[in-house]
């Protein structure tokens, strides 16, 4: 294949809480890639910041200049960027400044994840590293505010957690001045350990065959492993260690009570000598209470997950309805209320006609028609809760699942609000959820929602007693020409009572005619 017929290169860029990630790709089919370049910037994002409800000014200014910088060479590789934010943006109450200043400043539009879904992303890469697709394998990647643990087999997640445990937030909380001492280090494991309660129960759920770990500590741990075995400086991909030789090395640990000690320890990673402490007595609990007799590195992490899933999404972006993850996630969201899933396909198929035939008036692209498919099909999810208000029930029960695997933490919101709008009152400036959307998600907000209005509304009465709907647009008059196979006269005054909100979004007025089906 000639040079410029080869897919053009993708970046991606993990915005962890202690260290920024680059990686720089080109897909060479197949869902394979071959690596271009990769950066790795200690931005400390989550360091200091009052266990990471706040980013601290210094940290947003060295975040967005690391931004910039992995966006130039970017630029200079001909790649596209995209960039997922993880625990230490993910709980900030100042977390848009950061997002607004990448955006702005860096040129780079950062996308919040889930805990959930950072564990997908991070499963989705170790499988291309280490052979255990066939096993029952345990993910356990320890980063800088948070832990993701996941159960998967054949590619698919079994279970998947994620708790605020990291080497960071343990170091603020446990080891913040020298010299680190043995009562510091038992309060530290107390704290771990009744942190992991519940994640043991859950995990103990599903016995597995093999344990992965990934990402910093768990890598700068088996670098102090080898060291011992008189492999220092060897490359920790896909080694494996032992409980004991854990415990051995967070006894060498505590034994080197200050930084300057524990510089002087064979394979010390000098910018994680201030951190590994607590990394270490995470990884030394969690080993224990999960019962993890030996565990294999993986080279690849969340980069690697996030590099594949554009992929996945670009090849299922040309299947127009969601891709295959998110899909299975909405259905199985969506089965809270399976005397629903009838009215919601349907409503579906009428709500993502009436995005293709008004395109040319909302602008909306792909990504915007995937969440409107989303909201269709979870706009009565509340009714789990109780029938009355359940579309307040819905944004509750959509926002807080961790169930949906796939969306970006901005996309599970748009989805959620929505399904919040599609029946009742209509955005207002009084409703903080939608005033806090920038305005352009506003703009998507107030389409989609209008459009599900609509499209619930023809299914009124729950028959079917509309088949299909097509569009007719003069410059002023958007007609809706309604397809019917029974009695529709409900449907269309339902229509016409639900029609001002796509009305004032679209800038039309709409009308409905309805003829019989052939």
């Amino acid at each position: 294949m000639a040079e410029d017929e080869r897919d053009p290169p993708l970046a991606a860029v993990d915005v962890g809480t202690n260290s920024f990630h680059l990686l720089i790709a080109r897909p060479i089919g197949g869902k394979r890639f071959e690596v271009v370049t990769t950066e790795k910037e200690m931005v400390r994002l989550g360091s200091g910041s009052g266990d990471m409800k706040t980013l601290a000014p210094d940290a947003i200014q060295r975040g967005v200049e690391t931004l910039e910088r992995f966006r130039r060479i970017a630029d200079g590789a001909g790649a596209s960027v995209r960039a997922v934010a993880t625990s230490a943006v993910r709980e900030a109450e100042n977390r848009d400044d950061f997002l607004r200043r990448a955006k702005a400043e860096a040129g780079v539009e950062v996308e919040v994840i889930s805990g959930v879904e950072e564990a997908r992303l991070i499963h989705l890469g170790v499988l291309q590293a280490v052979p255990v697709f066939d096993q029952r394998l345990l993910l356990v990647d320890i980063g800088g505010g948070s832990t993701e643990f996941l159960v998967g087999q054949r590619g698919d997640v079994v279970d998947a957690l994620s708790v605020k445990l990291g080497a960071i937030r343990l170091t603020d909380r446990f080891f913040s001045d020298d010299p680190v001492t043995t009562e510091q280090v038992d309060a530290c494991r107390a704290y771990v350990r009744a942190y992991l309660a519940p994640v043991v129960l859950e995990i103990g759920r599903h016995p597995f065959d093999v344990a992965v770990g990934s990402s910093g500590t768990i890598s700068s741990v088996a670098e102090l492993v080898l060291a011992t075995r008189g492999d220092a400086g060897a490359r920790t991909a896909n080694v494996s260690f032992t409980r004991s030789d854990v415990d051995a090395v967070v006894d060498a640990l505590v034994a080197a009570p200050t930084v300057k000690d524990r510089l002087t320890i064979p394979g010390m990673d000098p910018r994680r000598a201030d951190i590994i402490v607590g990394g270490a007595v995470l990884l030394q609990q969690a080993m224990a209470d999960l019962h993890i007799a030996e565990m294999t590195v993986s080279n690849y992490a969340l980069r690697e997950g996030l590099l594949l899933d554009t992929l996945q999404r670009a090849d299922d972006a040309s299947l127009h309805h969601l891709g295959e993850i998110r899909s299975q996630a909405v259905q199985h969201l969506a089965a809270l209320v399976p005397e629903e899933r009838e009215h919601g396909e349907h409503a579906r198929t009428i709500a993502l006609a009436l995005f293709d035939a008004t395109e040319s008036l909302h602008g909306l692209g792909e990504d915007c028609r995937e969440l409107l498919e989303a909201a269709s099909l979870l706009a009565n999810v509340g009714l789990v809760i109780s029938h009355a208000r359940h579309h307040l029930h819905s944004y509750y029960v959509i926002r807080n699942s961790e169930q949906l695997t796939g969306f970006t933490e901005r996309e599970v919101e748009l989805v959620a609000q929505v399904a919040r709008y599609h029946r009742k009152s209509a955005p207002k400036a009084k409703h903080l959820e939608y005033t806090s959307l920038t305005e352009h998600d506003q703009h998507i907000v107030r389409v989609l929602a209008g459009i599900l209005r609509v499209a619930n509304a023809l299914d009124r009465t729950y028959a079917g007693h509309v088949a299909a709907v097509t569009c007719a647009l003069t410059k002023e008059t958007l007609t809706v020409q309604v397809e019917a196979r029974g009695d529709t006269s409900l449907e269309l005054y339902t229509a016409e009572q639900r029609r001002h909100l796509l009305e004032e979004a679209l800038g039309v007025e709409i009308r409905f005619v309805a003829e019989l089906a052939a």
